[in-house]
């Protein structure tokens, strides 16, 4: 009965999310590496974004951050007892691009490691290197590879995006678990089979919410994926819309599947959950709102401050690059 409470308690301690690395799991070598590749990519990605982002996409950016962090929180069950959800990362670049994806993607992370505690603090940098980066690099090389190959109508689009989110999980999946060998923390010829059997039918739940939400745009807005971008966002409809979905999705939270994600399951069948690390500090841990007594309602009560954070954010980021770049407008 001990040792079951330990396991509980350890539990806890995971990120709900897929792929959320919690502190413990790396050491510090790794998580200093991830740091440094990490912190480069963005800065690059910063000054990238300031050249190529026109006005009218500043609200993507902001609508973008804030529907993939209400999409990751509504987990859906797979087979093998185990659940996944949307990194996002093929979606925001299919539609926005590479580095304007780095960086809504960073936003995301970040916010969530900072107010919500999901993804430990000393590992952000490698939860940002992950998703952020490896996620958005597979997924933007296999959609570009696919679209040329099946062509830029609507189904070689929608072939493409599937694609590209299902590698963009696996590769993500792949990274983590290259980490954790390289930490010592489980050896490479249990860690690697281990997370690429559970995200490979993630991915497939990752690819059809993509290409679902890719066939929704090109019904509405097929203009969004075409490739020249100039006209993107020109109404309001196009971000009322995505934040309103943001909305839908996080009242529909309380509703995920309550089994254990990838990374919580792979380190229970391993058998390295012991080494997750309590967070330094907690503000809205497991998005509940403190001392809300409806556990429902304080599911929904923290979504919506956090998508209108990682909204804002968003926003904030792509308008300062904006205006840094273009100092005369």
């Amino acid at each position: 009965m001990q040792a079951e409470l330990v396991i509980m308690e350890k539990l806890m301690l995971l990120s709900v999310e897929a792929l959320h690395i919690p502190d413990g799991f790396l050491s510090i070598g790794v998580s200093i590496l991830a740091w440094i590749i990490s912190v480069s990519m963005v800065g690059y990605a910063l000054r990238r974004v300031g050249q190529d982002l026109g006005e009218r996409q500043v609200p993507m950016m902001g609508v973008l951050a804030a529907a993939i962090f209400a999409g990751q929180m509504l987990n859906f069950a797979v087979a093998g007892g185990t659940s996944g959800h949307l990194m996002g990362a093929a979606l925001a670049t299919i539609l926005m691009g590479p580095w304007a994806a780095i960086l809504i993607m960073t936003s995301v992370v970040s916010i969530q490691a900072l107010i919500f505690q999901d993804g430990g603090l000393l590992v952000l940098g490698a939860n940002i290197f992950n998703m952020a980066i490896v996620g958005v690099a597979a997924a933007y090389m296999v959609y570009r590879t696919v679209l040329k190959i099946s062509g830029e109508k609507n189904k070689g689009i929608l072939v493409s995006g599937f694609s590209a989110a299902w590698i963009s999980i696996l590769l993500a999946a792949l990274s983590v678990a290259l980490q954790l060998a390289v930490s010592g923390t489980s050896p490479a010829r249990l860690a690697i089979p281990a997370m690429a059997g559970v995200h490979a039918l993630i991915g497939i739940g990752e690819g059809l919410i993509t290409a679902g939400a890719l066939a929704f745009i090109l019904s509405v807005r097929p203009d969004l994926i075409s490739q020249n971008k100039s006209n993107l966002a020109e109404s309001r409809f196009v971000w009322v819309v995505g934040f309103l979905l943001a909305v839908a999705l996080v009242i529909a939270a309380p509703l995920a599947s309550t089994r254990p994600d990838g990374l919580e399951m792979v380190a229970m069948q391993v058998g390295f959950i012991g080494q997750a690390r309590a967070p330094l500090f907690e503000i809205i841990p497991d998005y509940l709102i403190p001392g809300m007594a409806n556990e429902s309602l304080a599911t929904i009560m923290a979504g919506l401050l956090g998508i209108l954070i990682v909204f804002g954010v968003g926003i904030g980021v792509a308008y300062n690059r904006r205006k840094g770049n273009n100092p005369g407008r």
